[in-house]
């Protein structure tokens, strides 16, 4: 588009330069114009805070491994957590997003609530379940106090589903669906503030269209072996093709 907006901004005088520095700047790289922008980006850049607290009730019955043991090859066992929304203050009301990744298939759905109480997080999560293209078999979350309650629980083993929660110390437990909340949820809708109805109601929205193009168009790329060798770890993966077929 550089090309295109150049010329509209040399013609209505919001940009003044001379044709050698419009030709050199619509010749651009995306890498040089990322590199360019750093620093005035960083100014910018709401940083979104962590806002979910440990749950400390039911930690002795999770995980939960009554009818099914973890199976990554296997569609239908997922990670799930939270997303906060408020803008780079957490204080006040605020919306947060409920982001579920399938680990076999990388299939994201994604849920916005007005709150991270877990009345609002389940009501989330069973409409996802219901849009799923497949019966979750099991719910991997994180230790925070929306998903480590008695309503998560008893929502798992009335439908038999194995529900496990992550090692305090090891953020690489939820690996899958943390990638999935920066490539779906922050790159679609940023580190701003989403608080009121009319704000829910959009995210929500927006994530019934994402679904359809991050599910049936673009590729999952997925890890098949990582080798260290010396200080570098290089690593081999495979890309599956969009989901969609004419």
């Amino acid at each position: 588009m550089l090309a295109e907006l150049v010329a509209v901004l040399r013609h209505f005088g919001e940009l003044v330069i001379d044709e050698d520095t419009a030709a050199l700047l619509m010749s651009m790289s995306v890498a040089t114009i990322d590199r360019r922008l750093a620093g005035a980006r960083a100014k910018y850049r709401l940083k979104g805070r962590a806002s979910t607290k440990p749950g400390s009730l039911l930690k002795s019955q999770i995980p939960v491994r009554t009818w099914a043991d973890w199976d990554e090859a296997r569609p239908g066992f997922v990670e799930v957590d939270l997303v906060g929304h408020d803008g780079g203050n957490p204080a006040g009301p605020h919306a947060f997003t409920l982001t579920v990744t399938d680990i076999a298939t990388g299939w994201t759905e994604n849920r916005s609530v007005p709150d991270k109480t877990a009345k609002c997080v389940l009501a989330a999560l069973d409409d996802i379940a219901y849009k799923m293209p497949f019966p979750i078999l099991g719910v991997d979350s994180d230790n925070g106090s929306e998903f480590i309650n008695v309503h998560l629980l008893q929502w798992c083993t009335k439908r038999q589903i194995t529900f496990t929660r992550a090692r305090p110390a090891n953020k690489n437990d939820g690996c899958h669906v943390e990638q999935k909340n920066w490539a779906v949820v922050r790159t679609m809708v940023g580190y701003h503030r989403y608080a009121t109805a009319a704000e829910l109601l959009l995210l929500n929205e927006i994530w019934q269209l994402q679904s359809k193009l991050t599910n049936y168009f673009y590729p999952q790329q997925k890890l098949i072996s990582k080798v260290r060798a010396g200080a570098k770890c290089p690593r081999n993966t495979t890309r599956r093709p969009p989901r969609f077929t004419a």
